[in-house]
């Protein structure tokens, strides 16, 4: 674990972009340039009273106030970049901003070409399929076993990505996703022996595990076990705002980090925002200040607590890796006999007041958060034993609906080709046996039901019930 600290004295936690925005706020200018709301002055009052005068002060973009800019970085961003590469493990780390979705993006624009193969796991999220479509690259699938209990998808086989390599020479990457969005962890170190073996870089969508460098109670992060490239999003559980995320590039990488850097300038807007770059810098800073410690230690004894009392209970299950994978403690995903995912949701947030990350056709998925205290597990315990023992009839099932995409795509068509090809709307029960004309994916968990160029089957129809009309191929 990465500067381990023992008091607060000890060490000072620097953070440029939160020190370079703050010096902004303490020196106020006459202001002539965006954001036109000016400083707060120029929007509503009720959103203004809402977010707070402070925040709107700092709500600024690069090139102003000595506070650099973001591509290519310069000043307090660069050295943020820097810091953040240091503390992941990596030889250089970007900013990202509109999530890691515009990670995936450069990626698959700055790496992959048309007509070139690209390994991807069938529970990747869509980004990746929007990049390879953007890119032109066609995907070869891996298919992780299905937990069928559970309603998942599990870990990525070394031996799978090793038999497509073997049988397919022109491989340009492999694109897997560790851990899955429930916390199912491969083994990327066997898979990154394999890839280096066959000359292919590995890309690593990580973005779930980026807490996993602050702690060794937690799984290897992908830049110590041989990927070429990790994409993390720190909005999700590091601690920074919404859309804010990090891309990686390893020491010894395969992939040239111009390459990627090309393509963020292209597709990464022109007035970023530095209120979500400052609080990356501020995530990465807490992960490793003392406090932050404290947090994640915390997170992760409130995560073994929930599952211990879980494990007492009669008719609600945890997903664990004494089932034959490895999991992340910290995402805990539960499913309770007799009930549906989306009926368990529905209890808890409309009978107890509780909001859980996600609920699929089997469970829910319950995020152990830095943010979290104790006694908000507590709680959530005390509401799981009351369900634990009371008869809630499931009445979900009623909709028929499903929500794992757990089909194996039919592509008969380039993914780019068809997003381009002329197209039509038709009634979505008469588009089986035509192809899909566009990406069809509900987030979360963001993995895709359809894609440009799929054979649109039978099999679909349920994952397809809020859809009136779907957009196929001519």
């Amino acid at each position: 674990m990465p500067n381990k600290i023992k008091n607060d004295k000890q060490v000072k936690i620097h953070a440029p972009i939160v020190e370079a925005l703050k010096k902004a706020y303490d020196n106020p200018t006459f202001q002539f340039h965006i954001p036109g709301h000016t400083k707060g002055l120029g929007t509503l009052p009720d959103f203004r009273n809402l977010v707070g005068k402070k925040a709107l002060l700092v709500d600024t973009t690069d090139e102003f106030d000595n506070l650099g800019t973001l591509t290519p970085a310069t000043g307090p961003i660069k050295e943020a970049e820097e810091l953040a590469a240091k503390a992941f493990g990596a030889k250089r780390t970007f900013f990202l901003l509109n999530g890691s979705t515009i990670g995936n993006l450069a990626i698959a624009m700055g790496l992959t070409k048309k007509g070139q193969k690209v390994i991807v796991n069938r529970n990747c999220h869509r980004s990746i399929l929007t990049g390879l479509i953007i890119s032109g690259a066609d995907p070869l699938w891996i298919v992780p076993e299905k937990l069928t209990d559970w309603g998942l998808w599990g870990n990525v086989e070394a031996s799978d990505v090793e038999k497509l390599l073997e049988e397919n020479d022109d491989v340009s990457a492999v694109w897997i996703t560790n851990p899955t969005y429930e916390g199912v962890v491969s083994d990327v170190a066997s898979i990154a022996k394999i890839c280096k073996k066959h000359n292919v870089p590995l890309i690593v969508d990580e973005a779930h595990g980026c807490l996993w460098n602050f702690n060794d109670k937690l799984p290897t992060t992908s830049l110590k076990l041989g990927a070429d490239i990790v994409v993390h999003s720190l909005h999700k559980t590091g601690g920074s705002m919404s859309q804010s995320s990090m891309l990686h590039i390893a020491e010894n990488s395969l992939v040239n980090a111009e390459d990627v850097e090309r393509a963020l300038m292209l597709l990464h807007t022109t007035s970023p925002s530095l209120m979500l770059l400052g609080s990356l810098d501020a995530a990465r800073a807490n992960l490793q200040s003392p406090r932050g410690q404290k947090q994640l230690s915390r997170a992760i004894a409130n995560a073994k607590y929930l599952r211990s009392e879980i494990d007492k209970m009669q008719n609600i299950h945890q997903l664990k890796s004494d089932f034959g994978y490895k999991t992340d403690v910290t995402k805990v995903f539960i499913k309770a006999d007799g009930l549906s995912g989306k009926r368990l949701e529905s209890i808890l947030e409309i009978d107890f007041g509780i909001e859980v990350e996600s609920a699929s056709d089997v469970g829910i998925l319950i995020l152990c958060n830095i943010g979290n205290k104790r006694s908000d597990f507590e709680y959530l315990v005390d509401c799981l034993k009351k369900i634990d023992t009371h008869n809630y009839k499931d009445i979900y099932y009623l909709e028929n609906k499903k929500h794992m995409p757990m089909l194996m795509p039919i592509i008969k068509k380039n993914l780019r080709d068809a997003y381009f090809s002329e197209k039509e709307i038709v009634p979505t029960k008469e588009a089986v046996g035509r192809l899909s004309g566009e990406v069809v994916a509900e987030c979360p968990p963001g993995i895709s039901i359809l894609l440009p160029g799929e054979l649109i089957t039978e099999d679909h129809l349920p994952y397809l019930t809020g859809y009136d009309v779907i957009e196929v191929l001519k």
